[in-house]
């Protein structure tokens, strides 16, 4: 079939995203708007101030990315957005937008789940990769700042279906790098810095446990276990938040965050080394023992879910992917087992358009289009 050129457009956070993907398979194009500055001040996401954010950039971002593919409105053959899961206000941004553009351009419309998307930025590198087929089933990881979910996936005629087998209880990954983070004065977000500052501190120095969850999620409509519940495994990142804390009091470290967080407000983009000089030794190490920590948790459950379910192929995607601990703990212990597992690049690891454009081509192909009275759902499932 010819070439298919689909405009995605990603609002469903603190990000605006606009590319264009030829076939599903090769970007042209893919502009992010950042509004890390806007939120900075406040040590995390303002939902109202997203909006606002999303309504300046909108344009300007999908003329730029129209402009870099060397395409116009009327070339492109399909627009896609994201639906859900995010904050509804800004998914709206990005919704209304698009169906505007549709609606003028008479182009068909396609709606897509984020989290779906984020299995696509895999799937997208690995195309381009021009590697051999993916053995299935696939077990696939999301995890970012909202999201912490396992999901087999299978595909049959281009039609992609996702199972959860597991999923945050509280927390999602992402959500505890960054409250960690702005606990210890280090800035938003705190993920990266985190990341950056776990190599130069001792990860044994800490001993900290992750919640090992034995019971039903009490979200599952009250039903009480069976012994034909296929097993889950679920993630819970609220108590090891709690124990930075702890650590925190019953070490008086209050002082020397206080200084550090008065410091760095002073720097307009701190530097590694100003991050570095800021950190005395104990708060290095409790940094280091955190991160190590969330990654064998991370990593295990993950695996031990492979195993269960007797997955080939693993996937691991979302903001938090572009941890390097991470990456490197999951091709060592998942090479040691023979399985196969497959990242997106860290530009494609947080949220951006193409992923988006890539998860619509599958649904271009079976004419899954939506009408204009679709609406964003913020809490929306994958399935």
């Amino acid at each position: 079939m010819p070439d298919v050129h689909i405009l995605g457009i990603e609002s469903s956070c603190d990000e605006t995203g606009a590319a264009v993907v030829r076939s599903g398979q090769e970007i042209l194009s893919n502009v992010v708007a950042s509004q890390i500055a806007t939120h900075q001040p406040y040590g995390g996401v303002v939902p109202e101030l997203a909006s606002r954010e999303h309504l300046r950039a909108m344009v300007p971002v999908v003329r730029q990315a129209l402009a870099e593919a060397g395409q116009t409105y009327e070339s492109v053959d399909a627009i896609a957005v994201t639906q859900g899961p995010g904050l509804a206000g800004a998914l709206l941004v990005g919704i209304s937008f698009a169906k505007a553009l549709a609606f003028a351009l008479e182009k068909p419309l396609i709606a897509v789940n984020h989290l779906e998307g984020h299995i696509h930025a895999v799937l997208l590198e690995h195309r381009r990769g021009d590697d051999d087929e993916l053995p299935f089933p696939v077990l696939a990881l999301v995890v970012s700042g909202g999201h912490t979910h396992l999901y087999l996936a299978q595909v049959q005629e281009n039609l992609w279906t996702y199972r959860n087998i597991g999923h945050t209880r509280d927390d999602a990954a992402g959500e505890a790098f960054d409250k960690v983070a702005k606990l210890l004065g280090l800035g938003y977000p705190g993920g990266p810095t985190i990341d950056r500052l776990a190599s130069h501190g001792d990860p044994l120095a800490v001993k900290f446990q992750t919640s090992q969850i034995k019971h039903r999620d009490r979200r599952d409509h009250g039903q009480p276990p069976t012994e034909n519940d296929p097993p889950r495994f679920d993630f819970s990142y609220s108590g090891i938040k709690t124990a930075v804390l702890r650590y925190v009091q019953t070490e008086g470290l209050r002082p020397a965050i206080e200084a550090r967080r008065r410091a760095l407000a002073g720097i307009g983009k701190p530097t590694l080394e100003d991050y570095l000089r800021l950190s005395d030794r104990k708060i290095l190490n409790l940094v280091a023992s955190f991160q190590r920590s969330m990654v064998n948790d991370l990593v295990m459950k993950t695996l031990a879910a492979a195993r269960e379910y007797d997955v080939r192929t693993l996937f691991v995607s979302g903001g938090v992917a572009a941890n390097r601990e991470l990456r490197c703990a999951f091709e060592r212990e998942a090479g040691m087992r023979g399985l196969p597992v497959f990242f997106p690049s860290r530009a494609l690891s947080t949220d951006n358009a193409a992923m988006i454009a890539a998860a619509a081509f599958p649904r271009f192909l079976r004419g899954e289009f939506v009408a204009m009275d679709f609406s964003a759902e913020a809490g929306m499932a994958l399935r």
